[in-house]
């Protein structure tokens, strides 16, 4: 048991470091406005959630594992995610300062670790590392938002946006062929039970699906333009009533991220709302996959009736299998991770871009909130959909198939978008 309890320990302290040392390489060279910037209404500066990464750290294990009085305790108001409205937390120290921060917080935090009771505090830490994992890829696609909104001005001014952009992991041969993959009916295991699980993945239970057909890949930008150039932003006709007043109070006309450039047409397309999403699942004569569709297709194995934790087995994710953890900076070809299929043969359902679903954001039967209520249980509102599977910015300790996301339908800035699913086979 101590030998357990002691390679726990060690694991905790490795996954820290490793993914402290991510979060801090997204700030290398970047400038005082960047890091203050609020670079959306919906979302805080990318500083802001660097410390507020310290600020959550201290206040669980510190503060109320340790006993210890708050460190920097005026930093709380500016960090605390009820301390300020995300408008006013431009004015922040420099980075340099929340960098000290961070190491004054983690070296005690360390410290602590060597004698914590993990045996009654070890999903506790677990939470702490995928809530920095968390904050990291929002500060991923803040980021990548002030490079856009950028773009976009000197595109405006007809000046060239010059920017080396990050090679390929992997440049397929072929096109990706609009397949749909076969899942047939029975019963599966949804959900996770691991000490790793966050709360709204509890528990697990089964779930009986009838037949059903679901996309090889996720939808390309190529497959997209069809959609566009047929007007679908312009025909009632594909939208639900709510994306329709969504459209014409937003004027959006294309994916936020968004390209004509042909070398993109076999990457997923990104930065798409639910209300795009399932416009384009209409006009193909398709629908967005339930939260369960897209689960059972990524994680069960049907010849062993097992689930798998990613989509290939149960070996944690890395390079080969999918784009993830700011490794390629950007999308990828949707067929480009053979490595990363599942069970049924689908691809890119873990990394490149998180998946909308047609399901509100709702809790599992015996649900209980970790490690406190606005976690999870204050959104499930009726006004959330589920995301699912992650995306190029997406951490290695938040990925698994039955990890849960959740925005609001109208949200278009995280990087986001989709593949389709029907109750009959259309291909």
């Amino acid at each position: 048991m101590l030998k357990s309890i002691n390679s726990s320990r060690e694991a905790i302290r490795e996954a820290m470091q490793q993914c402290r040392n991510g979060t801090l390489a997204l700030f290398d060279g970047i400038n005082d406005a960047s890091f203050c910037k609020q670079a959306h209404p919906e979302f805080s500066p990318a500083g802001w959630h660097l410390g507020h990464i310290a600020y959550t750290e201290a206040l669980w294990i510190l503060e109320r594992c340790a006993g210890l009085p708050p460190l920097f305790p005026e930093y709380r108001k500016l960090l605390a995610a009820d301390g300020l409205p995300k408008c006013d937390r431009e004015k922040l120290p420099p980075l340099l300062e929340v960098c000290d921060y961070l190491d004054t917080v983690r070296t005690q935090v360390l410290t602590y670790l060597k004698t914590a009771p993990l045996d009654e505090q070890e999903r506790l830490w677990h939470f702490l590392i995928q809530h920095e994992s968390q904050h990291t890829e929002t500060i991923a696609f803040v980021l990548q938002l002030q490079r856009w909104h950028l773009w976009q001005e000197l595109k405006n001014n007809n000046e060239r946006l010059k920017v080396e952009e990050p090679s390929l992991i992997f440049t397929p041969p072929l096109e990706p062929a609009a397949q749909m993959i076969e899942i047939a009916a029975g019963e599966f295991e949804m959900g996770n039970d691991s000490v790793e699980a966050m709360d709204n993945e509890r528990s697990l239970h089964q779930v009986y699906l009838d037949t059903y057909w679901i996309d090889r890949y996720p939808v390309t930008c190529k497959q997209y333009r069809v959609f566009m150039d047929a007007g679908g932003y312009h025909n009632p006709q594909w939208w639900v009533p709510a994306g329709w007043q969504w459209l014409q109070e937003n004027s959006v006309q294309e994916p936020l991220y968004w390209s004509n450039d042909p070398t993109w047409d076999h990457h997923p397309v990104c930065g798409v709302s639910w209300y795009e999403a399932d416009a384009y699942a209409r006009f193909v004569g398709k629908g967005l996959p339930t939260e369960a569709q897209w689960e059972k297709a990524a994680s069960w194995d049907a010849t062993i009736k097992s689930r798998h934790t990613y989509p290939w087995g149960n070996t944690q994710p890395d390079p080969s299998r999918c784009n993830h953890d700011n490794i390629a900076g950007r999308t990828t070809p949707v067929n480009a991770y053979p490595a990363g299929q599942s069970a049924y043969g689908c691809y890119d359902l873990l990394g490149n871009v998180w998946e909308w679903t047609s399901s509100w954001f709702d809790a599992y039967e015996g649900f209980m909130s970790y490690p406190y209520r606005g976690y999870s249980q204050t959104y499930f509102d009726g006004q959330h959909r589920v995301l699912k599977g992650g995306s190029w910015a997406t951490r290695p300790w938040s990925m698994r198939s039955s990890f849960r996301n959740w925005y609001h339908p109208g949200i278009r800035q995280i990087l986001a978008g989709f593949r389709c699913a029907s109750s009959k086979t259309l291909s």
